[in-house]
């Protein structure tokens, strides 16, 4: 038993790896030379697959911090190992999913062919923010048990898988609004940016349990759920960006480390 909490690390680490295998084997799209023209070929493999892979690992990576807990089995080799798999299943998965995101906001274009892939390398900021944040966090001394100093890089994952299960519902056209360049651009910085911030995020799972702790995470659970029959997975990045702005509210003070 005192292997568990590793072995679901592991396992995270092994969703994270299904999941870039998912987005890099999804091609919506290729050209035909003869006519110059883009035509769309169906994919055995699709980017949303990649999602749900990174939202399993996202479980698993809930479940090993449980198991450890449980076990009371804490060692510098678990923490390290839990940084390693939560930079390949929410720091470079999502990356690729972001590149292709932007990938195909380019091909749609009717220069597309003179793109740059260039243009889409802003995607991997992410991996390597994620990576500077996961190395602050291992060798921070002080961790407060209610929050966190810069947006976990779990939260950015989860996020990001929402947006090939958006742009595939496509609920009330919101998923379309994930071609614009600019907007995934933007949203490339934000995160980044976020994640080496010293800004206060409370933990989703706190530590003891009564309504003064749980009030936030109740409204985003509330929202979700509710919102979840009408926008579907969209509801799920409604309560990212909820989380965002409730972090302000419930942990307003700035790290001052």
């Amino acid at each position: 038993m005192r292997h568990l909490p590793n072995l679901l690390t592991l396992a995270n680490l092994f969703c994270g790896c299904i999941a870039i295998s998912y987005i890099l084997g999804a091609q919506n799209f290729t050209t035909n030379f003869s006519f110059n023209e883009y035509i769309e070929v169906p994919a055995i493999e699709q980017p949303y697959w990649g999602s749900v892979f990174i939202l399993l690992a996202a479980l698993f990576d809930m479940l090993d911090g449980f198991a450890a807990r449980a076990l009371q089995i804490f060692s510098p080799i678990g923490k390290d190992l839990d940084s390693l798999a939560d930079l390949v299943s929410f720091g470079v998965a999502p990356s690729m999913i972001l590149f292709k995101l932007l990938w195909y906001s380019y091909i749609v274009l009717p220069e597309a062919m003179d793109v740059s892939l260039w243009l889409m390398s802003p995607a991997f900021l992410v991996a390597c923010f994620a990576a500077l944040r996961l190395a602050r966090f291992n060798v921070s001394t002080s961790q407060p048990d209610s929050s966190f100093s810069g947006l976990p890089v779990p939260a950015v994952g989860i996020f990001v898988a929402t947006l090939p299960l958006i742009q595939w519902q496509n609920p009330m056209g919101i998923g379309s609004q994930l071609y614009n360049t600019w907007l995934l651009y933007a949203l490339i910085a934000l995160l980044s940016w976020l994640m080496v911030s010293k800004i206060r995020f409370f933990k989703f799972l706190p530590s003891t349990f009564n309504f003064k702790s749980i009030w936030p995470q109740l409204i985003i659970i509330g929202v979700a759920a509710g919102l979840f029959p009408l926008i579907k997975s969209a509801s799920l990045a409604l309560a990212f960006i909820i989380y965002i702005l409730l972090s302000f509210v419930y942990h307003p003070n700035i790290d001052k480390k």
